[in-house]
């Protein structure tokens, strides 16, 4: 469905399933983030459209494993609960905002799955150009500034990203993803918390390979193809770029001895660059011989090692 095709609804269902229903499904949504410990406590809510002014959402204080349909609220677009025994959660202001600059989406996840968050707290945005299914269900994803939760100015801090974004970092806080169904949001949840983990794994490792240029355009045309909007597609992606450098993000030691695997070998995370030929002279020449030493060589003979070669080279140059 397209944005410019809102779903049409009854007065009393949703494509024809009954508001009961829809709050079922709400309270299995709510089971699978808890039993994902994604959300700890009674922390986390989401919400789902059924009507151009009527909304289903979660309510506060209460564990989203443990919901049962009569706690579900009902709310309009302005955040007046319409039904409900319980008071529905204060962070709805932010899901009703996405609603209204986006009329195409019909549910909303806030969560804080931990490896995701993790990155929200750090203050490292998710790299571009690594992970094909990041890619395809997530595209690129921003971090917005921090906010007070359940403060109106939480919903105003998504509005630059929302245009082209369905998943997004809350700085210092959690995450929030949106789509056209209830399901659609909450797999968005498990991929971005999925993603950040492989993230995590790789950065263990100290070694990361980027998806080139012509291996991100490939993939993003098979996005379009399976009917997913690609906005870097946009203008015939010119000036795509990416963002492939989180090693030298995250800080750290890591950070300082992290490699990057390019076509002509392997450079210091500090040189990478994203889907880029790689920047090549003396630093990646030297560094494409270090997977060739022996194993029982010290990271401080290693250095040593190129200072000396680095030092030769100059003083002949």
């Amino acid at each position: 469905m397209n944005r410019e095709e809102p779903m049409a609804y009854t007065s009393t269902s949703n494509n024809g399933v009954s508001e009961f229903k829809l709050k079922e499904e709400m309270c299995e949504i709510g089971r699978r983030i808890w039993l994902k410990g994604f959300c700890a406590g009674n922390e986390g809510n989401h919400s789902l459209k059924i009507g151009p002014n009527k909304f289903l959402c979660t309510p506060t204080g209460i564990s989203k494993g443990f919901l049962k349909p009569d706690d579900i609220c009902t709310v309009d677009i302005e955040g007046k609960q319409l039904a409900g025994k319980r008071k529905r959660t204060s962070e709805m202001l932010m899901h009703l905002e996405i609603y209204k600059q986006r009329p195409d989406v019909k549910a909303v996840v806030h969560s804080h799955p931990p490896h995701a968050t993790a990155f929200a707290i750090a203050g490292v945005e998710l790299p571009t150009c690594i992970h094909p299914e990041a890619e395809v269900f997530l595209g690129v994803v921003k971090t917005a500034k921090y906010v007070t939760p359940g403060d109106k100015r939480l919903g105003e801090s998504l509005i630059p990203f929302l245009k082209d974004s369905n998943t997004i970092l809350l700085q210092n806080h959690g995450t929030v993803t949106f789509s056209t169904s209830l399901e659609e949001a909450y797999y968005k949840l498990e991929i971005v918390d999925a993603y950040s983990r492989i993230l995590m794994l790789a950065k263990s490792l100290g070694s990361v390979r980027p998806l080139d240029s012509k291996e991100m355009k490939e993939l993003l045309e098979l996005k379009v193809r399976f009917g997913l909007r690609e906005p870097r597609l946009d203008n015939g992606g010119e000036g795509m770029s990416c963002s492939s450098d989180f090693l030298t993000r995250v800080g750290g030691d890591i950070a300082t001895r992290g490699k990057v695997q390019t076509a002509s070998g392997v450079t210091s995370s500090g040189n990478a660059s994203c889907a880029c030929p790689p920047s090549g002279g003396l630093g990646d020449a030297i560094a494409s011989m270090l997977p060739s030493l022996p194993a029982n060589v010290s990271e401080a003979d290693m250095e040593t090692l190129i200072q000396t070669i680095t030092d030769q080279i100059m003083a002949t140059a």
